[in-house]
């Protein structure tokens, strides 16, 4: 079957039934997972399906899907997360630097290895980030207030992203639920959104870190365009096309 011929089969699938994944797809066109994603991607372009993690859904669609909570975001991923979180350890800001850490499984790690030698000013909205930093020697941790959002243990609201309005930090380490070119970075949650758009906005430096499940997909609210990033680290299970999409756009690509 020609490209054209697999590609209209299923854009034909995806209208019939709503949805489909890529793994189905794959199974059922006896081809690889990595080109039905390029499929995919030709068809998203064509305005025929929209993408979203794992598969694809009728163009026009957007999907709410309901987060996960910590413990559950805890144990997927864990070693992508854990190399993830080391890599991240050189975009540090110097000696005297200040960095903001969102809230997130994959920055919780990157602040557990702050180094114990160096004195920075650390700024969080995360309960479990800021508990983990207590005993840190020689980091100032400055904790945004504002109303807990249990299921992520992170401040929310008018209140916190207020304070963050009025700081200016070296660096950001920023958690996403979805990066795509057409959405930028998503969330699922519109307050948690706001934040992180805050805290985005409060950076000299963005540094995203996000896994490679969080590639091409697409969550409910947006909260920063591609060209706010200055460096993804992630694993290597990301697309190379995607990749190399992300490098045009100004994003330093990091494969931990």
């Amino acid at each position: 079957m020609y490209a054209e011929e697999r590609q209209r089969a299923i854009a034909d699938q995806v209208r019939a039934h709503g949805r489909a994944s890529v793994t189905a797809l794959a199974d059922r066109f006896d081809v690889t997972s990595e080109t039905v994603r390029r499929d995919l991607a030709v068809l998203e372009r064509a305005g025929s399906v929209q993408r979203v993690h794992g598969g694809a859904v009728k163009a026009g669609t957007v999907e709410v899907v309901n987060e996960l909570g910590l413990d559950q975001r805890e144990s997927s991923h864990t070693a992508e997360k854990a190399a993830i979180a080391r890599a991240a350890i050189r975009f540090l800001p110097s000696d005297g630097g200040s960095v903001i850490f969102d809230a997130g499984t994959t920055t919780y790690q990157a602040a557990k290895l702050l180094p114990s030698d160096r004195r920075l000013t650390v700024i969080s909205t995360s309960l479990q980030l800021g508990q983990a930093l207590t005993a840190h020697e020689r980091a100032t941790l400055l904790m945004v207030g504002g109303r807990v959002r249990g299921l992520t243990q992170a401040a929310v609201g008018a209140e916190t992203v207020a304070a963050l309005r009025k700081m200016r930090a070296s660096v950001a380490f920023v958690g996403t639920n979805g990066i795509s070119e057409g959405h930028g970075l998503s969330t699922p949650d519109a307050e948690e959104a706001s934040v992180k758009s805050a805290i985005v906005a409060a950076a000299q430096r963005v540094v995203v870190l996000a896994d490679s499940s969080k590639m091409e997909r697409e969550d409910f609210s947006s909260f920063a365009p591609l060209d706010e990033v200055d460096v993804l680290i992630t694993d290597d299970g990301i697309d190379p096309e995607f990749s190399a999409a992300l490098s045009a756009h100004g994003i330093e690509v990091v494969i931990a």
